[in-house]
């Protein structure tokens, strides 16, 4: 099976930024993780990581052709504007997760709206990076069933 994981802004600066937030773990320590699950799963799990909207909307149309069967996707911030992204996310009908690092229901307001959640099969938050792995399961299980 073929999936890709979106990382959107400010993910790639993992184990630097707010780690009280986030963790201590870094962005290759996550690709690391992503890369053992794709093994002992045997599937391909491409990572995808931009800080720019557009790359991100390029990516997720790109998937449409490219024979992606299923996308986990962290938009970062992006997740409480972007109807850009939200719209693309709409367009692929492959099963879609949304991952958030934090419980983004206990920060600020304006966190805990999404407006990239409705387009997608479920949203997983709290978890840290193993919401990554849980995100992929449910996928697996989704295409399997």
């Amino acid at each position: 099976m073929k999936l890709l994981v979106i990382n959107g802004p400010n993910i790639n600066f993992l184990g630097i930024r707010e780690k009280s937030v986030y963790g201590t773990q870094d962005y290759p320590y996550l690709l690391d993780m992503i890369r053992k699950k794709a093994e002992e799963t045997g599937n391909d799990i491409t990572v995808f990581q931009s800080n720019h909207e557009g790359a991100i909307i390029d990516r997720i149309q790109e998937a449409y052709f490219d024979g992606t069967e299923g996308i986990v996707i962290n938009p970062g911030a992006y997740t409480h504007y972007s109807y850009a992204i939200r719209d693309a996310l709409a367009s692929i009908t492959v099963p879609k997760v949304e991952i958030h690092i934090s419980d983004i229901t206990r920060r600020e307001e304006f966190r805990k709206v999404s407006v990239t959640a409705p387009v997608c099969d479920r949203q997983i938050y709290g978890q840290g990076l193993a919401g990554y792995l849980q995100a992929i399961d449910f996928i697996l299980e989704t295409v399997k069933n």
